[in-house]
C-alpha cells in the first residue's frame, strides 16, 4: 500500500499550475494517500542566456526541460513527474513510462499576442525561440523579422511593445492556465490546421517508474481519447527523429465519426518549403497512424528539410 506519493514538477508558475490541475483530477481517486510536492530545476531554467533551447539541451546532456526531473524519478527522489508533454522527448528515461494522458486537453493552438497576422506591418518584429514557430511564421509571412526570445510566460509577454517588438507567439494552453490571455483585440489564435502545434501541446505528461505501486495506483485515471491523440503525434515525431529543435507540427483529434484524425507539417527554417499531410485511423492504433503519416511526409520531401535543419 502506498500512503505517500511525492510529485515533482518544475518551479515555474505554469509548471506548478499544471501539477495542481493534475492533482485536482486524481486526488479523489487516492483516498488515504498523502501527496507531497517537490520543485525541480531544469537546465532551461538555470540557463536564461543561451539563445536556443537546442543548445541548452546539448549542454544539459538531454532535454532542456525534462532531464533533471527524469533523473529524480529514476533515482527515487520523486514518484511522479508532471510535465508539459510537448517538452518531453519521445524517448523516455529507462525504467519509466507515461500513464494514460490526463484529460481534458487544453487548447492546442498557438496565440499571436499583441497583434493579428494580417495586422502586422511589413517587416514587423515577432518574438519566439521555437524553431517550429519561427519556420511557420516565415512560411505565412516571409517579410517578418522573427526575434529569438526565451523566458517564462510573463517574461515573454512583456516583450510586446518593447524594443520595437510588435508581437510574440505563445501556447494558448499556458496563457489560459495562467489567466494571461491578451484581450481579443490584441491577439490571434492561430488555426492549428494552418499553424500545427508542437506534438503534445496543451496536454500533460505524467511519468512514473514502470511497474511501481504508484503506476498501479494511477491506472485508469487518464483520458483514452486524449491519450490516443498525443500518442499519434509523438509517434510521428519519433519516426521523424524530431525534438524541440526540429520544425515539426502535429495535431491529433477525434473526428465526428469517432476516428482518430492526424495532420502534420514539416517546414524549412526559412519558411520557403513546407510539406503537409493528414490521415485517419482507429483510435486504438495511434502509433500506426503516426508512423504512416511520418512515412508519407518523408516521401513528400520532409527528409530533405530535416537533413538541412540538422546540418
Amino acid at each position: 500500500m502506498t500512503d505517500v506519493i511525492t510529485v515533482g514538477s518544475r518551479a515555474s508558475a505554469l509548471a506548478k499550475q499544471q501539477a495542481r490541475e493534475w492533482l485536482a483530477l486524481v486526488e479523489p481517486h487516492l483516498p488515504g494517500v498523502r501527496i507531497k510536492r517537490r520543485l525541480l530545476t531544469e537546465g532551461g531554467d538555470r540557463d536564461r542566456t543561451t539563445a536556443t533551447l537546442a543548445e541548452v539541451a546539448r549542454t544539459a546532456g538531454g532535454s532542456a526541460f525534462s532531464s533533471d526531473q527524469e533523473r529524480a524519478l529514476v533515482e527515487g527522489d520523486v514518484d511522479v513527474v508532471v510535465h508539459s508533454l510537448k517538452d518531453l522527448p519521445t524517448t523516455l528515461a529507462a525504467g519509466t513510462r507515461l500513464i494514460t494522458t490526463p484529460g481534458p486537453r487544453q487548447d492546442v493552438a498557438d496565440v499571436l499576442c499583441g497583434a493579428t497576422l494580417d495586422g502586422l506591418p511589413e517587416g514587423a518584429r515577432v518574438g519566439t525561440g521555437a524553431p517550429r514557430r519561427i519556420a511557420q511564421l516565415r512560411h505565412l509571412r516571409p517579410d517578418l523579422e522573427v526575434v529569438p526570445i526565451r523566458g517564462n510566460v510573463p517574461t515573454r509577454l512583456r516583450h510586446v511593445g518593447r524594443g520595437g517588438m510588435h508581437a510574440v507567439v505563445l501556447a494558448s494552453a499556458g496563457l489560459n492556465r495562467l489567466g494571461m490571455l491578451p484581450p481579443a483585440d490584441r491577439r490571434q489564435v492561430l488555426d492549428p490546421a494552418l499553424f500545427p502545434p508542437s506534438p503534445g501541446q496543451g496536454a500533460l505528461g505524467v511519468q512514473v517508474r514502470a511497474g511501481s505501486p504508484v503506476e498501479a495506483l494511477l491506472a485508469g485515471t487518464g483520458d483514452v481519447g486524449v491519450d490516443a491523440c498525443v500518442r499519434a503525434e509523438r509517434a510521428l515525431l519519433a519516426e521523424l527523429h524530431g525534438g524541440c529543435s526540429v520544425p515539426v507540427g502535429a495535431w491529433g483529434r477525434i473526428g465526428p465519426d469517432g476516428d482518430l484524425l492526424l495532420s502534420a507539417a514539416v517546414t524549412s527554417v526559412d519558411g520557403s518549403r513546407q510539406v503537409t499531410s493528414s490521415g485517419s485511423g482507429p483510435v486504438d492504433a495511434p502509433e500506426k497512424l503516426g508512423g504512416a503519416l511520418a512515412a508519407e511526409l518523408l516521401a513528400l520531401g520532409a527528409r530533405e528539410i530535416l537533413v538541412a535543419v540538422r546540418r
